[in-house]
């Protein structure tokens, strides 16, 4: 036990502080930072989240998109220093915790729908709205 919760705070100074929270489902663009030789230069892969595990330093997430006709999937570390920033561009709206279905899909089945505003915003739309006054 002792050891686990050592493990836990090294694990700690090298987690990231700017990762958005996102969702299976969800597109995002993911900043990369690409090394060749003495040049490094940002690189953007943009796609559908479609699996997400793991957790502390190690936690995965894989991105899948299709380009030029062909599927390609990506797997990224959340807290890796080569990712240089995340971005939710879309939030989609999936009743599954991983969606390798769409892996081979095109067309419609392939698609996942936007959600729009989400739990947040419905709590925010109830807050705002004016209260009715009781008559007197």
């Amino acid at each position: 036990m002792k050891q686990n919760k050592v493990i836990q705070e090294m694990e700690k100074a090298h987690f990231k502080k700017d990762v958005p929270s996102f969702n299976v489902g969800d597109t995002l663009t993911v900043h990369t930072r690409i090394i060749e030789g003495e040049k490094e230069r940002i690189q953007m892969f943009t796609g559908t989240v479609i699996a997400r595990r793991g957790s502390g330093l190690s936690e995965t997430f894989a991105l899948y998109r299709v380009a030029y006709g062909a599927g390609m999937e990506r797997v990224f570390l959340l807290h890796s220093p080569r990712i240089a920033k995340i971005e939710v561009d879309r939030s989609g709206k999936t009743r599954r915790g991983k969606l390798y279905h769409i892996r081979g899909a095109s067309g419609k089945a392939a698609k996942i729908k936007e959600q729009i505003g989400g739990v947040a915003a419905h709590v925010e739309e109830h807050e705002e709205a004016p209260s009715a006054e009781p008559a007197t």
